[in-house]
């Protein structure tokens, strides 16, 4: 009776990117412990990684985020703008929301942190290979905090409302700021009405010294 030869699925491969060898190592040697992983490539920075995929043809990239020249992200946005089926886990040793903004922002589909459990980080490339994504549990109160804290001051304003207000903060009148952008005393009275409005200013006085507090004009205005 012939037996019916199993056939077990390809490894998943991956992509190892650190600009720390010692890092880089242990990786390597604790994946090739599992029959279904296969480390196929080495990045020492993000360019490298770039110039790698075309050649290696990753399925999963373990990419650190703060790295000398090329870094995470912008690595990460190059390949998947090039490998749009590569799966990219942001693996990293930093909380800070910026980094885990950029990371997720540029297309990594998982957020980790260097410390992550063994267990946790094979099941995390297992996952991000079938499109699910895995956030470490700090990365995602760091994004709900960033969500929950109010806009920055200023932010609403309108471009032609941050020129009116930079001319608010040189202590110009009303008649001065209508003459020099051609428009009436009504419309100006209107546009600081906005502004103070959007401010939580006041008056004119309060208004241009958050502007300046909060850098809403060049600087050297006024």
């Amino acid at each position: 009776m012939n037996s019916v030869p199993s056939h077990k699925p390809n490894p998943i491969r991956v992509m190892l990117v650190d600009d720390h060898a010692m890092v880089r190592g242990g990786l390597r040697l604790f994946l090739s412990n599992h029959e279904d992983l296969v480390v196929v490539a080495e990045a020492g920075d993000g360019q490298e990684a770039i110039d790698l995929c075309p050649e290696v043809h990753p399925d999963v990239i373990l990419m650190d985020i703060v790295m000398p020249g090329v870094d995470g992200p912008t690595a990460t946005a190059q390949i998947l703008q090039s490998h749009p089926h590569v799966q990219v886990i942001a693996l990293t040793s930093f909380l800070e929301k910026d980094l885990v903004q950029s990371a997720l922002g540029a297309g990594a589909i998982s957020y980790l942190l260097k410390d992550v459990g063994a267990d946790k980080l094979v099941e995390a490339i297992r996952a991000a290979h079938q499109g699910r994504g895995t956030l470490d549990p700090a990365a995602a109160q760091v994004l709900v905090q960033a969500a929950q804290q109010p806009p920055p001051l200023g932010q609403d304003l309108t471009p032609r409302e941050r020129e009116l207000l930079a001319l608010l903060v040189e202590g110009q009148t009303n008649r001065q700021i209508a003459h020099q952008l051609s428009l009436s005393p009504g419309t100006v009275r209107i546009y600081v009405s906005e502004i103070l409005s959007k401010l939580g200013a006041g008056n004119r006085t309060e208004a241009a010294a958050l502007a300046l507090q909060h850098n809403l004009v060049p600087q050297g205005e006024g």
